[in-house]
């Protein structure tokens, strides 16, 4: 079984070399020209910030299926994983490496629009190229909440037991959700969950949730909804908390972290952490983008939320279609730049304790 907080060791290698590597070659404004004359006969490369497999890739992936019929000029739209440092790889790939011109999105883990305020990645800012502020946001294809599950055979049918029985989590790197989450359970909660951490990806931990390696898991919905239905119809896992600001109507029966928290504190501790769930599947352009391309993206991507080929696909496969356009999503950045100083500072403070840095 892995170790707890062995998840960061080798990326944050990759990380420094990433960092140091040809920062400015992607950097330059692109040249103006209409948006269609610009996309067509190009391609679009969407990088996704985590692994195959897991609910970042299926929701990435979904879009990409339709997106291109919507924007002018109708470019191939190509999908590259790039996952490691919890997002972090890919945001510097983005903004250092990467064309800025309106050929590559970026679908980052959720932490990262966190990470301006909570700074965990890199407390000392060295590995983080990017700045959020300068950044174009395009929209989510969905809100969803990360839940706490567990399977079948663990002792826990209920929260009550996750502060009774000792489950132990997967996850995959000290940083990421599927860590902090339990974490602050126990912290704030009572809880008395064992993370191990290590593990690529979500396809690696429920193969070592099915081989009795770990019990259960920390994910977003879409996860067990959209990658394991079967999982869910035969009763194999069961969820015992949500994190979101309220409950969602198919898990109207299990309670939310904030209202389980025994203090206004930490209700709102948990309120700020929920901020970045609203985002979910963030999709983004780095800066210099024309303006007119901008534009056009945001308008193609709010065109596939509609499109009727697109929700039944996302209907098919168990995936939400509660998605918001670029204004909430920058509304949404704008509260996590405007929440109290002492509520980031103590979160921050716990979760220095934990590893998650």
């Amino acid at each position: 079984m892995r170790a707890y907080h062995r998840g960061l060791g080798v990326v944050h290698t990759w990380v420094a070399l990433l960092a140091g590597s040809v920062f400015f070659s992607g950097t330059l404004p692109a040249h103006a020209q209409p948006a269609d004359e610009f996309y067509r006969g190009k391609g679009i490369e969407l990088l996704i910030g985590a692994a195959p497999a897991g609910g970042y890739d299926v929701a990435g992936r979904t879009l990409a299926n339709h997106l291109a019929r919507h924007i002018p000029g109708r470019p191939a739209i190509v999908v590259r994983n790039m996952p490691g440092a919890t997002g972090l790889i890919m945001m510097n790939y983005l903004y250092g490496v990467a064309k800025h011109d309106g050929t590559v999105l970026g679908m980052p883990t959720s932490n990262i629009p966190l990470e301006p305020r909570l700074k965990l990645l890199s407390p000392d800012g060295i590995n983080i190229k990017f700045d959020l502020r300068q950044a174009s946001w395009i929209g989510t294809p969905l809100q969803e909440p990360q839940v706490t599950w567990v399977w079948h055979t663990a002792p826990a049918w209920t929260f009550t037991d996750l502060k009774v029985q000792s489950i132990s989590m997967g996850a995959t790197a000290a940083s990421s959700d599927n860590a902090i989450l339990p974490f602050l359970m126990n912290q704030v909660l009572g809880t008395r969950m064992r993370v191990f951490t290590g593990y690529l990806g979500q396809n690696e931990i429920n193969l070592a949730v099915e081989r009795g390696e770990v019990q259960g898991n920390n994910t977003g919905l879409s996860n067990l909804m959209a990658n394991k239905p079967d999982w869910l119809k035969s009763n194999k896992v069961r969820i015992l908390v949500q994190f979101g600001a309220e409950r969602v109507p198919v898990l109207k029966d299990i309670p939310t972290a904030v209202e389980l928290s025994p203090s206004v504190a930490d209700r709102a501790l948990f309120q700020f952490y929920a901020l970045k769930f609203n985002m979910a599947r963030p999709l983004l352009v780095p800066p210099d983008v024309p303006s007119e391309r901008t534009a056009a993206l945001r308008a193609s991507f709010e065109a596939t939320m509609k499109d009727e080929e697109y929700l039944a696909e996302a209907r098919r496969i168990g995936l939400d279609t509660n998605w918001l356009g670029a204004d909430a999503i920058t509304s949404l950045f704008n509260q996590i730049e405007e929440t109290p100083q002492p509520v980031v500072d103590r979160l921050r403070g716990m979760l220095a304790g934990s590893g998650a840095k």
